[in-house]
């Protein structure tokens, strides 16, 4: 009777335990899917919100790049303040700030205030992305757990991705263009209630401490980069080249920081191992090259492919959506492969979707980028669940949320970069149709040049130093 006992109670707590992590999983997943459905959202109702908001050309930009540029600069330091004072304060409090950020949104009267809005929602979308992936693997830190926690990370980053601007776009014809944001507000409050039954609170690291000059330099510099980068695509020269140096400067102290700091944000010994150097490769490759060309995507097929917003969101939703099954299903296929090797694959197939999106004229239509945006879709959903599994498999354990601020600042850093170097060399006329099919051309096979030489930078890489997985 005692045995059976025992066994029961034994059973009752691996139970619990499934259950805490399948409950850690799935906040995790759909935190990251409400913050990627904010992110991608305006791509389905930008005309819209340019009207309702009286946003002159400059000020549009913006709003479709402000909480990239939020997430950006905050994804480092909240990684930092997560492991050094706890990951589920730092997610709860980056939950309610995005549904902060979603509720200025909502109530917005002028351009100004919904870009407001939009920076404060991606700073608290960083606060929870940093932090997620590491919660989950203090529940359950296995090898199978990672490969299952990256999978649907992946999936839930596509799923958003894809659902964004057609969740706008159909509230958009309901003439409700302030609906989503109210959502999205309740859904951060949601999930920052929900943390504390999901998550339990990890240790911090004892004797560490905030790098707070670290913090501002690296905000500063970066802040500074991504508004010369948006001059730069708005035409702005010197104020470009004076954010830029400024940048430049900014930057530059903050290596020097962190190379004399006791407790600094970024420890430039993990740059030693290859799998660190090659995952954060992988991350700043993404989005210099597929991100770029699908956040470039949607203007091109409305203005060159004589498509609605709502129907180039579902166009794009073949390579998004594709990606958000793919990063599930492939779990069973990659578990032979190590982690790097998972990487170089997604981007190399990543390389080769991209390349078949090329080669289109004046007679072609919209079907014949199909077959490359699935190609594309299937190889993003492998490269997403490799980067999310990377992100914590290449850093100590206490430096999780640490890991995944790393990989993913690169992976904005560079879709940034990327998506101003597309814009710029597929700027043509807007009545010189052959033009604009030509620059898509071209830019579709840098942007598919680009994964390819990732792909094999990030195989070079992890044959240097220690690490190799």
């Amino acid at each position: 009777m005692n045995r059976l006992s025992l066994s029961d109670a034994a059973t009752r707590r691996a139970g619990g335990a499934r259950r805490s992590f399948a409950a850690a999983l799935a906040l995790t997943s759909l935190s990251t899917f409400g913050a990627m459905l904010a992110y991608s959202g305006p791509l389905g109702n930008a005309a819209t919100l340019t009207a309702a908001l009286a946003a002159g050309p400059g000020t549009t930009m913006w709003i479709l790049s402000s909480m990239s540029t939020g997430l950006a600069v905050s994804l480092l330091t909240a990684g930092a303040l997560a492991d050094q004072s706890g990951r589920r304060r730092i997610f709860e409090l980056g939950a309610y700030v995005f549904a902060v950020g979603s509720a200025v949104c909502a109530t917005s009267a002028t351009a100004a205030q919904f870009v407001i809005g939009r920076l404060v929602e991606g700073v608290g979308a960083a606060g929870v992305i940093a932090t997620g992936l590491g919660l989950v693997a203090a529940v359950n830190s296995d090898a199978r757990a990672r490969s299952a926690s990256a999978s649907w990370w992946g999936a839930s980053m596509g799923l958003g991705i894809a659902l964004g601007p057609l969740m706008t776009g159909l509230f958009d014809l309901a003439g409700l263009w302030s609906a989503p944001y109210w959502l999205l507000a309740a859904v951060g409050v949601s999930i920052a209630i929900a943390s504390r039954w999901c998550f339990p609170e990890t240790a911090v690291i004892p004797g560490r401490r905030l790098d707070l000059l670290g913090a501002a330099l690296m905000t500063g510099g970066l802040g500074l980069l991504l508004v010369a980068l948006v001059e730069v695509r708005q035409g702005g020269l010197r104020p470009a080249l004076l954010c830029a140096g400024g940048a430049a400067v900014a930057l530059a102290a903050f290596a020097i920081s962190q190379l004399r700091s006791r407790s600094p944000m970024v420890e430039f010994a993990l740059f030693r191992r290859g799998d660190f150097g090659a995952a954060t490769m992988a991350a700043a490759v993404t989005g210099a090259g597929v991100i770029a060309l699908m956040s470039f995507a949607c203007t091109f097929l409305v203005t060159s492919m004589g498509m609605s917003t709502l129907e180039a969101g579902a166009l794009l939703g073949l390579w998004s959506g594709t990606s958000a099954v793919s990063a599930v299903l492939s779990r069973r296929l990659v578990a032979r492969l190590t982690g790097t090797a998972q990487l170089a694959i997604g981007l190399a197939a990543t390389g080769v979707g991209l390349l078949m999106l090329t080669g289109l004229g004046t007679d072609s239509t919209a079907g014949r980028l199909i077959p490359g945006l699935l190609v594309a879709g299937v190889a993003t959903g492998v490269l997403n669940a490799g980067l999310g599994r990377q992100a914590t498999a290449t850093v100590p354990p206490d430096r999780a949320a640490v890991g995944v601020g790393m990989n993913n600042t690169t992976r904005y850093v560079g879709a940034s970069i990327g998506v101003t170097v597309v814009g710029v060399l597929a700027a043509s006329p807007h009545d010189d149709i052959a033009a604009r099919l030509s620059g898509w051309n071209h830019v579709a096979v840098l942007t598919g040049v680009v994964s390819l030489v990732g792909a094999a930078a990030v195989l070079a890489l992890v044959r240097f130093g220690p690490g190799r997985g």
